[in-house]
């Protein structure tokens, strides 16, 4: 098996886990908070999404999907179309509401088509390429592509989590 085959596999699972997280909420679902804090499924959702397009594009060098394919006009957020959830505060999550999980379904679709193609294209020796020079160590293609599955999963846990307590 290749790393790139590896990678495709665990990036499919977590399209595979989002799709069954989000499917069937209402905006009234996503929207909700378990605490006053508490990050809702809704936020989850679009965070881990704009931290994997905004991540692969930055590796790829292309135009992430949420800007390229119309994805933030769609959403509609108060937030800037740059924004993938780092740093918010509680009162700036609360203003993410997803209007709708098929929404949310088809951005995931349109990030996950466009990762599985730049996974598509790389070689084992691929994965050692210096990506971000402002870390010590330099982060490499490989590490970055890990950081973010790490990233992914955690939050699906989190929006899977949510998701059972609203007991939708």
């Amino acid at each position: 098996m290749q790393s790139r085959d590896l990678l495709l596999y665990a990036y499919g699972q977590v399209a595979e886990t989002f799709r069954s997280t989000v499917e069937g909420l209402t905006a009234e679902d996503l929207a909700r908070r378990v605490g006053p804090d508490a990050n809702p499924v809704g936020w989850l959702a679009w965070h881990l999404l704009r931290v994997q397009d905004d991540h692969v594009a930055d590796v790829a060098g292309t135009e992430q999907v949420w800007t390229a394919d119309g994805w933030a006009g769609r959403f509609g957020l108060p937030v800037a179309t740059s924004a993938t959830g780092y740093g918010m505060s509680g009162e700036e999550v609360a203003a993410v509401r997803v209007p709708s999980a098929e929404l949310l379904l088809g951005y995931s679709e349109a990030v996950h088509a466009r990762t599985a193609e730049f996974l598509r294209g790389l070689s084992d020796d691929d994965l050692d390429r210096v990506v971000d020079e402002r870390w010590d160590p330099p982060v490499t293609l490989g590490v970055r592509l890990v950081s973010v599955l790490s990233d992914d999963l955690q939050h699906l846990g989190q929006a899977g989590y949510v998701r059972g307590l609203l007991g939708a």
